[in-house]
Order: C-alpha cells, then structure tokens, then sequence
C-alpha cells in the first residue's frame, strides 16, 4: 500500500498572469491533493503557498516537475515536508478564537505596526492574515487617500482580554490612530442596521447650542449641555431647562441654521458606501427634529426620531412635544428598528459621543464612541477619536476598492 506525504511549496518571484495557474496544473496532472493554499502580491512580488498532499510514489517526480516549471517561470520555489501530527495540529488550531485588529490613521508608521503586534503577541495571538484596506501610497502625498487603514486577522485566546483592549486605547491616544478590536463572526460581516447621534457626531455642533445663540442665552445653555454630556446630571431634565431657554425665538431662525450645519469630515462618503452596500440608516438624537430630517433628505437616511419643538404663531413656546428621546428611548428604538428590518442585535452598529448614547453603544453589535468624552470612552470597547466619521467603513471591514466605486 503506497503511503501520502504532505508537502509544503512556498513560491516567491515576480508575480504575472498564469504563475498559479501553471504550477497547479503540474499538481492536478498527478492527481495531487490541496489542502491549503494562500497567495499574497507586495509590490508587484508573489508570495504564493501550496500545501498538498500526494502519494510517495509520485512525490518525486512532482517536485521535479515543479522546479522546471519554476525556473522557466523566472520564480523561485523552496519545499517543506509536513509531518501527518504536524498537519492535524494545524488543523486542529481552526477551533481558536478569532479576532479582527483595525488599524485607522492618517499615515500608518512602522511604529504603529510594531506596538499593535507586539501588544497582541504578548496575549497569545498569532497573525493568520494582514492586509491593506485603503489604497496604494503615493510618494506624492497629495494623490493619497485622507486615511490609511490596516486589518490584522489574528488566531487565539487573549490571556487578559480588558488588559489588552485598555493597552489599545493607550495605544491609540500615544501614536494618534484609532484601533478596533473584535471578535471575528458571521455577524460582523452581515451588519445591515447603522444609528448615529447627530449632534456632535454627524454635526460638529450642538444644534441647541446654535439655537441658544440666535436667542441670546447661549453661556447658560452650553453649560447645561456640557454637564448633561458628561453624565452628570440627568438628560430629560437638562433637556427641558434648555428648551425652555429657547421661548420666544422665531422659527425662521432655523432653516438657516440648517443650511449652515458643520458636517463632521467623512460624513459623506461614510453614507453614500453605506448606502450602496445596503445599510438602513437611523438617526437617533436627543436634538430635534427639524434638523434630523434635514440631514435625511440630504444623505438618504431611513429613519429619523428626535425631540419635536413646540411652536405658536411661529416663535417656540419653551416646550417640546412627545417622549424625550434620551439614552434609553435611544436603545429602545434601536431595538425596534432591529425588528422592523428583521436583523439581530448584532447585525447593529451605534455611534455616538454623549453619555446618553451610552445604552445603545452597549446592546448595538458594533458600539462605536466617536471623538467622545471620557465617561463615554470608558463605557464602550471601540473608538474613534483621530480620524473623520468615515473611519468607521474600515472598522466595519470595507476596503478602498468598494468605497471609491
């Protein structure tokens, strides 16, 4: 009875149409077996690998095969045997956790590289795979992306997960990048359902602060806003207080507001690719309407709940109308939105800044606290706080070659 051998070929030339093609034909015309093979292009240079299985009898005629194939292909290629107890250890390694690492920043550095995976190694996780998501780098930084962005696929079990999800965020803030960690699954490729704030989030400004301006107690209702924000006092009753701030201003006051609003960097591109990959889109504010559904007609957005103004003969009257949409209406929305659209939980993904978008971050699949406080930062895994809105495409794993289409 002829006994099978496991053989590793590793491939390494200048990589052109037909290397791989050419290489396993040799492999199919023996009737070989492959159970593994990768191929990665860096500059234009193959790193290509084969494990196969094959008979002892024709091993040897394979390999010689391979190498004048090799050799007329201008590749060099080396050979490894693989022992059977080596392989099923391999094999038995697919049972590891799997976790995804995202680097964003505006210029990616071998520093960057070398902290992350350092970081990870000494928690026991081993590289499976990395790859760029944002496009190749010019030596004329003006023809390059706003971003750059790196995703490691890593193999394993984190000795002190908390340890190292709190390394990152030092990490993050020392070297100015942002960096998601998650667990890889089904869900996180299958997310179909986005709620952002809008104030301070998909807008660089407090809408009531703007309001407060035009009506002449802007002092009085920022510090009201900022205590809510940092959760230290409650948010329906800090609502209320700077509503009623508002009474007498003329509603006219708002549509050029609305027409003037800083949108956050990012924020387009982030919803035209999310749009086009087939995301619902909820905003889900503790600022008002009015402004919610400006910002719906202008990016397409599905859904929109947020605090309705009360107004008498064209002037606010100081009170608003309905349920306050605090953080935890937040939640309750996102969670009814999740059964109108027939999605999971973890097919969710939240973004805020505020403590009040703190019960939605936490029960959303993705929770991501953008350029927030501190409180907030403590309160959820995943951050972004060095780069525009659109930084988010890349944690959720979407590369430069879907985004710019």
């Amino acid at each position: 009875m002829d006994t099978t051998k496991i053989i590793l070929a590793t491939i390494q030339g200048e990589d052109r149409p037909g290397v791989t093609a050419s290489l396993t034909e040799i492999l199919a015309m023996y009737d070989a077996f492959i159970l593994d093979i990768g191929q990665a292009d860096i500059h234009n240079n193959l790193n290509l690998g084969i494990l196969f299985q094959t008979t002892e009898e024709a091993s040897g005629a394979i390999l010689k095969d391979l190498l004048f194939r090799s050799y007329e292909l201008g590749v060099k290629i080396r050979f490894r045997p693989i022992t059977e107890e080596a392989y099923t250890h391999w094999v038995s390694m697919q049972g590891k956790n799997r976790y995804i690492i995202t680097l964003v920043a505006r210029k990616i550095t071998a520093q960057m590289i070398a902290s992350v995976t350092r970081i990870s190694a000494a928690q026991g996780l081993n590289i499976d795979d990395i790859k760029r998501l944002t496009g190749r780098i010019s030596l004329r930084p003006e023809e390059n992306a706003p971003l750059a962005s790196v995703e490691f696929s890593m193999r394993g079990t984190p000795s002190d997960i908390v340890g190292l999800q709190k390394a990152f965020v030092e990490l993050s803030a020392e070297h100015a990048m942002d960096i998601s960690f998650q667990r890889e699954s089904m869900y996180r490729r299958t997310r179909r359902l986005i709620c952002f704030d809008m104030d301070s989030t998909l807008i660089q400004t407090e809408v009531i602060d703007e309001l407060a301006e035009r009506a002449g107690v802007g002092q009085q209702v920022r510090e009201i806003t900022e205590s809510a924000m940092r959760g230290e006092i409650d948010f329906t009753e800090s609502f209320r207080k700077r509503v009623a701030l508002l009474k007498g201003l003329d509603i006219s006051v708002m549509q050029d507001i609305a027409e003037n609003l800083p949108i956050t960097e990012g924020v387009e591109r982030l919803m035209k690719t999310l749009k086009l990959v087939g995301f619902k889109i909820a905003i889900l504010s503790g600022g008002f309407t009015f402004f919610g559904n400006y910002l719906k007609n202008k990016f397409g957005v599905d859904y929109v709940y947020a605090n309705e103004l009360e107004v008498e003969n064209g002037k606010l009257t100081g009170r608003y109308l309905g349920e306050v949409v605090d953080g935890k209406r937040k939640a309750e929305l996102l969670r009814l939105l999740a059964q109108v659209e027939g999605v999971d939980l973890q097919q969710t993904v939240a973004v805020g800044d505020g403590a009040n978008d703190l019960p939605m971050l936490s029960i959303a699949g993705l929770g991501i606290a953008f350029h927030a406080k501190p409180k907030v930062k403590e309160g959820v895994k995943q951050h972004i706080s060095t780069v525009g809105l659109d930084g988010l495409l890349y944690f959720l794993g979407y590369k430069d070659s879907l985004l710019d289409m």
